[in-house]
């Protein structure tokens, strides 16, 4: 219970909102029509590979692996 109470709290953090924001604001304008599907893959795309990145850099410096 103190684990899922942890993962909620990490996504309540500005970084993950506003991936998510991002991420429904960009899906909505391309169900309109109003932005490209390749502009939409565009930055939908450097927008999760920066999330994920910082994740996976943030995991190596805790478990002490220093690269």
């Amino acid at each position: 219970m103190e684990e899922l109470q942890k993962r909620l709290s990490n996504l309540l953090t500005i970084k993950s909102m506003v991936t998510l924001i991002l991420t429904a604001v960009f899906a909505w304008l391309t169900c309109g029509g109003r932005v490209s599907a390749e502009e939409f893959l565009t930055v939908f795309t450097v927008v999760i590979a920066f999330y994920f990145g910082t994740q996976a850099e943030r995991g190596s410096r805790k478990s002490g692996d220093g690269t």
